[in-house]
């Protein structure tokens, strides 16, 4: 890990940078494989599965005997695992459930906004060397309760042209039946366009590597909606002398052993902990199944000493970390005034991995700065707020000359007269 002591906040941009492409870097791949599946439609998917994927598929649906028999497949015990964590990321997305909002305005003026599903979404749950079926629970479980009526799952298949069993377990579990085997840029064109057997969809949900997150983007300029741009993971951990080194290590690399794209940085006002974790990250690297993934990770990753509190509130504010760990004396300072972050982990015993699985909350999350502006996966996301207003005789005679005065001043006569001709009916 490359370690800075008291870097000059004029470098904070440069030090922060994260490792992952530009839009430009990869986008007439992006848009080249929209336009084929555009026009070519299923031929397309078959053809970029292949390409990129390896296999050769006869069809891209999962049959219902595919998912029957994947139940088979994993053991009891992680079948018990995906169940608590089922059940507690329902109990926290049914917590986010809000009634009708109602206020007269004026008297006879009724203003009131409900909130309704998204009929059409997509997810896209991530393959490859780490099949996240975490995910399925995380985009699966709240568009169920928002009540959304078609739910498309798409995920790469492996080289036998096969679904890891433990998404097709998931996503049976959340009741997800419509599963596709594509992945990467060709899933995304896939539910942004609809082909002869994917149905375009209303908005994608899911993270993914960086040409995902780019087609993600692309296909928001195409009129479908996206959660949010969430690419490469991401952590980052303020640790001072209360942290264990041990644990802030164990997170920093959960994190990293994502991909060779992911970046993990501690701040810390110890230097004795920066030491401490520096060793602590090296040992336990050796003995990781993935440590080539975690090994190129790492020289992405900083180890940043600064001074103080608040030198370290205000670099973490400006880097906006799609995870945030806080193990620190001052607990309280930083969980009160955190300004950007995706999701914020407190204390020594909560894990980021707690986040990814079971606590409750949702993983899919804001990366590459964007938790400055986006909010996580929640309830909300799969459902649009829709206002109504309902207006009385009474109602009309009262806001009926505002509404006159400020159209005329817009030079909207049209505006004006459909306020007039009621108001001269009541007189």
């Amino acid at each position: 890990m490359n370690t800075i002591y008291n870097p000059n906040p004029n470098e904070w941009g440069n030090i922060l940078k994260r490792p992952t492409s530009t839009f430009d870097d990869v986008e007439e791949t992006v848009k080249g494989i929209f336009k084929e599946v555009q026009q070519k439609g299923d031929q397309a998917l078959f053809k970029y599965t292949s390409l990129f994927d390896g296999v050769t598929l006869e069809s891209l649906e999962v049959t219902s005997e595919e998912i029957e028999q994947a139940s088979n497949r994993i053991s009891d015990e992680l079948k018990q695992a995906i169940c608590l964590a089922k059940n507690n990321i329902e109990k926290f997305h049914n917590s986010q459930k809000t009634s009708r909002l109602e206020v007269e305005t004026t008297e006879g003026v009724l203003c009131w906004q409900e909130k309704r599903p998204i009929q059409k979404v997509g997810l896209y749950i991530p393959g490859g060397s780490a099949p996240l079926f975490s995910t399925v629970l995380m985009l699966a479980v709240p568009a169920k309760i928002a009540g959304c009526k078609e739910i498309i799952l798409c995920t790469p298949p492996d080289k036998n042209g096969t679904i890891n069993p433990a998404i097709l377990f998931t996503a049976q579990l959340c009741g997800v039946n419509k599963i596709y085997k594509i992945g990467g840029i060709q899933a995304i064109a896939a539910m942004t366009l609809g082909t002869q057997s994917i149905s375009k969809v209303y908005k994608i949900f899911g993270p993914g590597n960086q040409f995902v997150t780019i087609a993600k983007q692309y296909a928001s300029q195409l009129g479908v909606a996206i959660d949010m741009p969430a690419g490469p993971s991401e952590l980052l951990i303020y640790a001072d002398e209360t942290a264990i080194p041990s644990f802030v290590a164990s997170d920093l690399l959960s994190q990293a052993e994502h991909g060779k794209d992911s970046q993990v940085i501690l701040v810390t006002t110890s230097k004795k902990m920066l030491l401490e974790v520096e060793k602590e990250v090296e040992n336990q690297l050796q003995v990781l199944p993935r440590k080539e993934i975690a090994t190129i990770a790492i020289q992405n990753s900083k180890l940043l000493f600064v001074e103080t509190d608040e030198e370290a509130l205000a670099l973490i504010n400006e880097y906006g970390p799609e995870h945030f760990i806080i193990c620190a004396k001052n607990e309280a300072y930083f969980v009160n005034n955190i300004e950007n972050a995706g999701s914020i982990f407190i204390g020594n015993y909560t894990p980021e991995s707690a986040g990814d699985y079971a606590s409750g909350t949702n993983h899919t999350l804001p990366t590459n700065g964007y938790s400055k502006s986006y909010s996580g996966v929640n309830l909300d996301s799969f459902l649009k707020a829709m206002t109504f207003q309902k207006i009385s005789e009474k109602g009309i005679l009262n806001i009926g000359n505002a509404i006159e005065q400020m159209a005329e001043a817009e030079g909207l006569q049209a505006h004006k007269n459909a306020v007039t001709l009621r108001l001269n009916q009541l007189k």
